[in-house]
């Protein structure tokens, strides 16, 4: 039996799309001594270096990048998915992003990825404040709900779901963050715990916490610190 552990990034281990702090860095990189740790997450490699730095995402087993559409071992790519947004599932996003009453667009609001893509209304240029404005519209109008819906209605060939504080990650069908488990799972004896911010249905984290034998649906990268030191200390 071998205890794993696997984690989200964005609201999981570092704030949204800013830098893992200072001091949790340094716990989980003797944390991932300890433990065999897979990053799963929407984003690309590049992001999740600058989140992370280098040396953590090296540290991991395996990550898991663009929800598993692309495999890292260290700095080797060892698979990488050739689907691409079909047409007309992009040229519908764009009459939405037209539709939205939401006032600021930004510019990236599809962002391309290997086998996957995000989409955000406010755009992935915004800064801080923009992106505090649209999380507030969100749920002040549940906005990205109302996007997953329109899309997965129109198109049986896609999965959309909530990723990160302002988009949606949008992916072949079957081919969201659930297809890694059979990665890391070596045998039936293994335990798996998971850590994300979007446990909830339609949340970019849920298909993969129902998979593991355990998981926490957390606020902030500070309550998967409180978490683990528990782990740390062998209290849990």
């Amino acid at each position: 039996m071998v205890e794993k552990f696997i984690f989200d990034v964005d609201g999981t281990l570092t704030p949204s799309r800013q830098k893992i702090d200072d001091e949790f860095r340094y716990f989980f990189a003797n944390f991932m001594h300890i433990y065999p740790v897979y990053i799963v997450t929407g984003s690309d490699k590049s992001k999740t270096v600058e989140q992370l730095g280098e040396d953590l995402f090296n540290k991991a087993v395996m990550s898991f990048n663009c929800s598993g559409n692309e495999i890292w071992v260290r700095d080797k790519l060892i698979y990488k998915s050739d689907w691409v947004l079909p047409n007309e599932v992009e040229q519908y996003m764009l009459e939405l992003l037209n539709q939205s009453k939401f006032p600021i667009r930004t510019g990236n609001h599809i962002e391309k990825r290997n086998g996957s893509v995000n989409f955000t209304i406010v755009g992935r240029n915004a800064n801080m404040d923009e992106r505090e404005q649209y999380i507030k519209w969100d749920k002040d109008t549940s906005e990205r709900m109302w996007l997953v819906n329109k899309l997965i209605n129109k198109f049986d060939n896609i999965e959309v779901v909530i990723g990160g504080e302002t988009g949606l990650d949008i992916f072949e069908k079957g081919k969201d963050k659930s297809q890694t488990i059979e990665k890391i799972r070596g045998c039936d004896e293994d335990i798996l715990y998971f850590f994300g911010d979007q446990i909830f249905e339609n949340g970019n984290d849920y298909s993969i916490a129902m998979l593991c034998d355990n998981y926490y649906r957390v606020k902030n990268w500070e309550e998967t610190y409180t978490h683990l030191k528990y782990f740390h200390m062998g209290v849990i």
